[in-house]
């Protein structure tokens, strides 16, 4: 049953062209053959209508993808991280209309105060002492506000707030005060 194959083919080769039936097909028949061929199966080109749709929105989506990665990359170095000033922060007005009035009349007064101070080479040094003092409540004023932002109003910020204020207030009046002593003994010490 196993026969060499180089052997069969060469038998079949060897035999002459009577033995096999050598046909030759119709002209035009692979034309025909192929045109029956289509009718039974055709083909359908599906066309789509959103191809070019789909192309631009991928080329929208690129576009945007490569931008904000090169906003990300483009100051690597400069994080901006959240900070106070950023976030606006709570003021006693913001609490309620009477507590706005309270801290209005505050800073009106402190404004005042200030406005006031006539500033000379005597009084220089006293000014500045008062002014440190001032700047030190006003960084607790800060601190508090960011306080009544983040964990929002209580009683104990809210009294805070209004007692930053009045020292503020009381330690203008006391700088007042010491101004006038010490004019009345300028004064005093002059006339003798």
């Amino acid at each position: 049953m196993a026969q060499d194959l180089r052997k069969l083919f060469d038998s079949e080769s060897n035999q002459t062209p009577q033995t096999t039936e050598t046909t030759k097909m119709a002209e035009g028949h692979e034309a025909r053959f192929l045109k029956k061929l289509e009718e039974q199966l055709p083909v359908v080109l599906v066309k789509n209508r959103f191809g070019l749709y789909q192309i631009a929105a991928s080329v929208v989506v690129f576009l945007g993808l490569s931008f904000g990665v090169y906003q990300v990359f483009k100051n690597p170095s400069q994080v901006v991280e959240p900070t106070h000033e950023a976030v606006a922060l709570k003021s006693l007005g913001d609490i309620s209309p009477d507590l706005k009035k309270v801290e209005d009349y505050y800073m009106a007064n402190i404004n005042l105060e200030l406005s006031n101070v006539k500033l000379t080479a005597d009084n220089k040094e006293v000014f500045d002492g008062y002014v440190a003092q001032l700047e030190e409540l006003n960084k607790e004023y800060k601190r508090l506000s960011v306080e009544l932002t983040e964990s929002g109003p209580n009683e104990l910020t809210v009294s805070a707030l209004i007692d930053n204020l009045k020292l503020r207030l009381n330690l203008l009046y006391r700088f007042k005060e010491q101004l006038n002593e010490l004019n009345t003994s300028d004064q005093h010490q002059k006339v003798m």
